[in-house]
């Protein structure tokens, strides 16, 4: 009988101690740090499963994609998610590296893929500068005014 009890106790313990960890909101922390988890672990799911010759080449392209948007989740998670706002165009590069993936390791190798994969790609670049130019761009304009001012005032002055 005292098995019974002794197990009786240690399931008892270890109720209090999660209802207590709740409580102090260890859960509730852990959830809103480690969330992009559940979309990191199945894009690297995919991974393995087609490595490991489970599941077709084309099954990379949603597996691609995830990994992507896991870390794009996690850098926002870390910095605020305000910065969401200059990084959307890694939607569309997500979609990219699955393409590309898909291409890379796929048997047949499609000519389309690479291209849909290298314009995608190319897009989400170019919406990434342009995003990054017209919220920072005024900075830019600001320190080459600086800098030329500068230079205008303490450069060598030449003799008209």
């Amino acid at each position: 009988m005292p098995n019974n009890k002794n197990s009786a106790g240690i399931i008892l313990l270890l109720v209090g101690v999660v209802i207590l960890l709740g409580k102090l909101g260890v859960f509730s922390f852990l959830g809103a740090v480690f969330w992009p988890l559940l979309v990191l672990i199945p894009g690297l799911l995919i991974h393995v499963l087609y490595f490991g010759r489970l599941v077709p080449a084309v099954a990379l392209v949603p597996g691609g994609m995830l990994i992507v948007y896991a870390l794009l989740f996690i850098v926002c998670n870390g910095f605020g998610w305000h910065n969401l706002k200059y990084l959307w165009p890694l939607f569309i590069f997500g979609v990219a590296a699955g393409l590309y993936e898909y291409y890379l390791f796929g048997s047949s190798r499609p000519q389309v893929v690479f291209r849909a994969a290298l314009a995608l790609a190319a897009a989400s670049a170019l919406f990434l500068v342009l995003v990054l130019m017209w919220s920072w761009g005024i900075y830019a304009i600001a320190a080459a005014c600086i800098v030329a001012g500068g230079w205008m005032m303490l450069g060598k002055r030449s003799r008209w």
